[in-house]
């Protein structure tokens, strides 16, 4: 453990911005799986899913949680599977 205050809050402050940071990617996660199902199984909401998964990204590149570059290739992907269904 840290032995000065200023080392002692940032432990503090990065265990916060992990924790906010996890969420995020959890978020990102659940949110990629249910568009790749509803892609998979041609769910009749799936423009919506894949819309709020893109939604999600973005998001989620915004707050420096993913790479701007991950977040086009994962948005493309999604794209193309959906595009591939028709």
């Amino acid at each position: 453990m840290a032995n000065v205050k200023s080392a002692k809050k940032r432990v503090k402050v990065i265990a916060t911005k992990t924790m906010a940071n996890k969420a995020v990617k959890s978020d990102l996660k659940t949110a990629i799986k249910k568009a790749n199902a509803a892609v998979e199984n041609n769910a009749a909401d799936k423009q919506e899913v894949v819309r709020v998964a893109i939604k999600t990204i973005d998001q989620a590149c915004a707050k420096g949680v993913l790479h701007a570059n991950t977040a086009s290739r994962r948005k493309s992907s999604l794209a193309r599977k959906l595009n591939a269904v028709g």
